[in-house]
């Protein structure tokens, strides 16, 4: 198969592939023309990190040391950006020069809207892939690169116990709207013992929250029979229970906000 013009892969090879494995493929065929360290969202394929919205796919990003002519660019699928790239900001996959985990979260942040820098934030803290130390070095380093600020947001709100794309992005619009913070991934108990683990919870407000993606109940659906029975266990032991899909969270903002604050308003605090 052609990767670019001049430069043929495998077919069964490629299609074997992760999807970080395929992304490889790519910088590897434009690094063969093409001077630079994979960074941005391309690092960020390669090392298994969450992505909000449309995947690189073909696109391959870069960071060069040096200013050259295209630096920005979008043609021919390549992406460059100029910046200084210290050694141990760099490491090796699959061969080819990448961005640490690290660099490439803060590179993430700096350069895109606040939601996708805590997405991939989130899943690098909580794959264990960086650490916080680790993120607040490399944004020292880039403290005067644009949006360093923006930045330093997304490393003071992210969190390790966020599990997946769709409570990440909850966990922005419940700031935007004003919600109380959430804590993650608590254990409910009951009279009888342990009900089940919440997405979100506000103790406070005896209310628990939970993200459904639609590939759970595809994957399993004996889990929507489940949790119909766990929402009983719940509100049987006083708790609320409030559950929302991302059509509902993006599209029905306004709905999944409102039952909340439903929730909170029905609970005395403690």
């Amino acid at each position: 198969m052609v990767l670019r013009r001049g430069v043929y892969a495998n077919s069964a090879a490629f299609t074997r592939s992760s999807t970080a494995g395929k992304h490889a493929f790519y910088v590897a065929a434009v690094m063969l023309h093409t001077a630079g360290t994979a960074s941005h969202t391309s690092a960020a394929l390669l090392h298994g990190l969450d992505l909000l919205g449309r995947k690189p796919g073909e696109t391959v990003t870069l960071t060069r040391t040096r200013p050259s002519r295209g630096s920005r660019s979008s043609r021919n699928n390549v992406k460059i950006h100029t910046a200084r790239l210290p050694p141990d900001h760099v490491t090796k996959l699959f061969g080819r020069p990448v961005t640490t985990p690290a660099r490439t979260v803060v590179d993430i942040a700096r350069a895109s809207a606040f939601m996708n820098g805590v997405v991939t934030a989130d899943s690098a803290l909580h794959a264990r892939k960086t650490t916080r130390e680790d993120l607040a070095s490399v944004l020292a380093y880039c403290q005067d690169w644009p949006g360093a600020a923006g930045a330093a947001r997304v490393l003071d709100f992210c969190d390790h116990r966020s599990e997946s794309v769709l409570e990440s992005c909850a966990r922005v619009v419940f700031h935007k709207y004003g919600l109380p913070p959430p804590d993650l991934q608590v254990e409910i108990f009951g009279k009888d013992g342990f009900i089940g683990r919440a997405d979100f919870c506000w103790p406070q407000y005896r209310t628990v929250s939970e993200a459904d993606g639609l590939m759970k109940y595809e994957k399993t659906p004996s889990l929507a029979t489940d949790q119909l029975e766990r929402d009983q266990l719940f509100r049987e032991a006083s708790w609320k229970a409030v559950h929302f899909t991302w059509h509902q969270l993006f599209n029905e903002t306004d709905r999944v906000i409102a039952w909340h604050r439903t929730a909170f308003a029905r609970a005395t605090p403690e």
